[in-house]
């Protein structure tokens, strides 16, 4: 089960600092102006051999007539709601502020644990400064700097220490498990509903602690699979909810629990940005890829021609990585249902491929050495040996290399289009590594 860290607190604290540190990234836009981060920002952390996400929020304002902010309100206390542990960020230069004590009112409140990160510490003298935070109520500050990176290592260790004892599922690891995820009414829930009809009796419902994912088994028509929870399958809370930051958290548990992720698609709207962003998450989680184009039915004109157009255009879209299955289907009339999870098995398959590394040199050492890798400052390029790596999460492959440093992305990808082409890998990523022979 994987876990969620929140960062919230009032615009200009250093909220998007601490997330490019955390996530060893700079994928946040960092500002001196309040209000520059309006969207949700989302990555992995890595820390002490364990894996979590972190969730970037915009900033805290009360009493604004700016629409932005009323929706970044939402955000705060929807983070808070599905958040394992959430950091307080607040600004050691300016102190307690009337925001401040707004936000630590409503966490105060919150069952979830609370860190208070008192950031911008840069100096030892600074730390005196920090003791006001206690005022907040919401126990000891934690002094860091986000820019610096002064003190996230004692900060981290908390955050582990603060998240909830994993306890064992109780589900067949042998059984594939499908999470369907997308943006707001592409279709989550008709699908879902489709899929698991009126026979109750076949559905049980294995549920975990309170933010654990459920798994409902399906064993029908030939099939076995588990359907992760995701925001179409469980009840939402709030009615007033701001549904695609929702969705957003949500479909992160689902893609974690998940070996295959069906993304649902609007066949009137096409692909967005959303989906972009939630199709990354399911790479950087190196998930199985099953792309569904719901709502089929509306479109007039369902020509092979039509078809092919927008497969072609939902495969540029998600470049580089083009090789996964895409079913137009409805989910309102039960049109292709059934090749949705018969794709979604095929990937779940393709997952647990292993080829014999015998079969890999005889395949692939001819076409390396008709198509070597380019030469790097006058030195050429050898590979003499490729294997698979046996007990990883996707098909992984070693190729070993006399200069493995100058073998560069490009090279990779045409190994890896060449492993597809003659093996059936459609909707599995693919680890390729260069290693010294």
């Amino acid at each position: 089960m994987g876990n969620l860290v929140a960062i919230v607190g009032r615009p200009n604290v250093g909220k998007s600092t601490l997330f490019n540190r955390l996530t060893k990234t700079r994928q946040a836009i960092v500002n001196e102006q309040a209000g520059t981060t309006r969207d949700r920002q989302y990555g992995k952390s890595e820390w002490q051999g364990k894996e979590f996400s972190v969730v970037d929020t915009g900033g805290w304002v009360v009493n604004s007539d700016d629409i932005f902010e009323e929706e970044i309100r939402k955000q705060v206390v929807l983070a808070m709601e599905e958040a394992d542990v959430i950091l307080f960020v607040v600004d050691v230069m300016n102190g307690v502020t009337d925001l401040d004590m707004d936000v630590a009112d409503i966490l105060r409140r919150s069952k979830t644990p609370v860190i208070v990160v008192a950031n911008k510490t840069d100096n030892n003298n600074l730390q005196y400064n920090a003791a006001e935070f206690y005022s907040l109520g919401l126990g000891d500050p934690y002094c860091v700097s986000a820019l610096s990176g002064s003190g996230t290592g004692d900060l981290l260790d908390l955050v582990l220490s603060k998240f909830r004892k994993e306890a064992g599922e109780l589900i067949d690891e042998d059984i594939p498990r499908f999470a369907v995820v997308g943006r707001p009414n592409a279709g989550k829930s008709s699908i879902v509903n489709a899929f698991i009809g009126e026979e109750r009796n076949i559905v049980t419902e294995i549920a975990g602690t309170t933010r654990d994912s459920i798994y409902t088994r399906y064993d029908k028509f030939g099939f076995d699979f588990y359907l992760v929870d995701t925001a179409g399958i469980r009840k939402k809370n709030k009615v007033n909810e701001d549904l695609e930051y929702y969705s957003v958290i949500r479909s992160i548990r689902a893609i974690e629990n998940s070996d295959v992720c069906i993304l649902m698609l609007d066949a009137t709207r096409g692909i967005e940005g959303q989906d972009l962003n939630i199709v990354s998450l399911v790479q950087r989680n190196q998930k199985g890829l099953v792309v569904v184009v719901n709502k089929w039915d509306l479109v007039e004109d369902k020509s092979v021609k039509v078809m092919k157009f927008f497969e072609d255009a939902v495969r540029k879209r998600l470049a580089p990585f083009t090789d996964f299955p895409i079913i137009f289907a409805s989910a309102l009339t039960k049109q292709r249902i059934f090749k949705v999870l018969e794709a979604a098995k095929d990937v779940f398959q393709a997952r647990m491929t292993r080829i014999p590394t015998a079969r890999l040199n005889e395949a692939l050492l001819p076409v390396i050495e008709a198509y070597p890798p380019p030469s790097n400052k006058g030195k050429y390029i050898k590979i003499k040996y490729i294997t698979q790596l046996p007990n990883t999460q996707i098909p992984s492959f070693v190729f070993f290399a006399n200069l493995p440093q100058y073998v560069k992305e490009p090279y990779k990808r045409f190994l890896e289009n060449q492993i597809r082409q003659r093996w059936k890998l459609s909707g599995t990523p693919v680890n390729i590594f260069i290693r010294q022979k």
